[in-house]
């Protein structure tokens, strides 16, 4: 059992945010679904905690946008309308093109070895069929990338945000034609981080999340956006 163990003399608030952040992880690894009730009983067995420190976790969750507060029905994981989608993703595709040219004016040759790697990685897993691998991998590229810009601003923005539609826009459910230029796209990125194109890369980075758009409307059972 995945027990949260409070500590001695361990306050409170802490153990909130403590179970705010396992459930936070759960919602963006997929693991609890778009529309997914939340089972109280099975998350306080689960964690090993009270129901007081879930039901405040579950409130933060819901100020964040993350979870749907029922009245006298509890929660469940939030969905996305049509609308709601197409806005977040130009902001997100905005966040991660201003990331790119900030990247490429501080990033080390380490930080663009491992996104390379990561990148190998990625395309390994899709092979073997491994979406927990293409999932951590790719998902691991954009941080690295996110990182790399030295401000903390704008990670903090993009990570809560992104981590509503994290799992469905790492899935690695796609066509043999978005999946080519999602590799192709990912080699350029690379390209460009090696020559500091900070410009450059900023467009690919918004064209390239603005191509995730037909993956993420249908895990949420929306039309195309845009």
């Amino acid at each position: 059992m995945n027990k949260i163990d409070p500590g001695i003399g361990i306050s409170r608030r802490y153990l909130h945010d403590e179970v705010a952040d396992r459930m936070r992880e759960l919602i963006r690894s997929g693991e609890m679904e778009p529309k997914a009730r939340i089972n109280e009983g099975e998350l306080t067995e689960r964690f090993g905690i009270s129901r007081t420190p879930l039901r405040e976790a579950i409130k933060i969750l819901a100020t964040e946008g993350l979870l749907e507060l029922l009245p006298n029905r509890g929660a469940r994981v939030a969905s996305i309308s049509e609308t709601e989608l197409e806005e977040m993703m130009e902001v997100i595709a905005a966040l991660e093109a201003t990331a790119g040219d900030l990247a490429c004016r501080t990033i080390s040759e380490a930080e663009i070895d491992a996104i390379e790697a990561d990148h190998r990685a990625m395309v390994a897993a899709w092979k073997a069929g491994d979406e927990a691998g293409y999932f951590s991998h790719n998902r691991r590229i954009h941080e690295g990338i996110m990182a790399a810009s030295r401000n903390g601003i704008l990670v903090n923005i993009y990570e809560g945000l992104s981590g509503r539609i994290q799992r469905s826009r790492y899935s690695a459910h796609q066509t043999p034609d978005q999946w080519a230029r999602a590799v192709s796209e990912h080699e350029h990125m690379i390209a460009l981080l090696r020559s500091r194109d900070g410009g450059a890369l900023a467009i690919l980075m918004r064209e390239h999340i603005r191509g995730k758009k037909p993956v993420i409307a249908a895990t949420y059972g929306v039309a195309e956006a845009g």
